[in-house]
């Protein structure tokens, strides 16, 4: 369901071509969940972006659901974002001014009309436990509840993919377990591709699939 082919990133500098990313190859199908670790500065959220079609690479090629995202314009890229794939960022990059329900909304504006949408944003917030704050904004959540209105926003439009980078990462010890076990609950009841960055040991510990990158190398751990 997911194929990563020689897939490689550099970025030109003044002393000349500083590779990221070099000749990363792998495959996840439905249900895998996987995790990249590895040191700051490796590549890892360069991936990310990557698989994620937030950025493009210098070579290679990323296959999702039987399509190159790379070989789609603009606009066409962005749907297929939009339909395919659920981002869970470190910082949340929730909307501040809008509610918990209108943040887990917010994929669904450019997408076709779902007269459902609605009622899967209310199951999916009480799912993660804020069906009592679904009208409250970012600035009256906890970090952890923001995290879980992220993952509920990931999952809105039932992607094949979620990517997390560093979903844990900002939280405290207990909540950042809270917040690892949502996610891995709601990754069993969606099936979809699960990928995580992360640095910490004990989350990647976890996941039955482990990469860790290293110049720019992924390698199976």
């Amino acid at each position: 369901m997911l194929v990563a082919s020689s897939l490689s990133k550099q970025y030109a500098t003044a002393t000349g071509p500083v590779r990221v990313l070099d000749q990363v190859s792998f495959e996840l199908h439905r249900g895998d969940a996987a995790a990249v670790t590895g040191p700051s500065g490796c590549g890892k959220s360069t991936l990310l972006h990557l698989l994620g079609a937030l950025d493009t690479p210098t070579s290679g090629s990323v296959t999702l659901d039987g399509q190159n995202a790379f070989s789609l314009n603009e606009s066409a890229q962005a749907l297929f974002r939009n339909d395919k794939i659920g981002f869970v960022f470190q910082d949340h990059c929730l909307l501040p001014q809008c509610t918990v329900l209108e943040n887990v909304l917010a994929p669904t504006l450019i997408a076709k009309p779902d007269p459902g949408v609605n009622d899967r944003a209310e199951f999916l917030i009480d799912r993660v436990g804020l069906s009592t704050r679904a009208t409250h904004k970012p600035a009256e959540l906890s970090g952890g509840e923001k995290q879980r209105v992220a993952i509920a926003r990931a999952l809105i439009r039932n992607p094949i993919l979620l990517l997390a980078d560093e979903p844990t990462g900002n939280l405290d010890e207990a909540t950042a377990e809270s917040i690892a076990n949502l996610l891995f609950e709601l990754h069993k009841e969606n099936q979809a591709i699960l990928l995580c960055v992360t640095h910490s040991s004990d989350l990647a510990a976890r996941f039955p699939i482990r990469f860790r990158m290293h110049r720019g190398l992924l390698e199976r751990s």
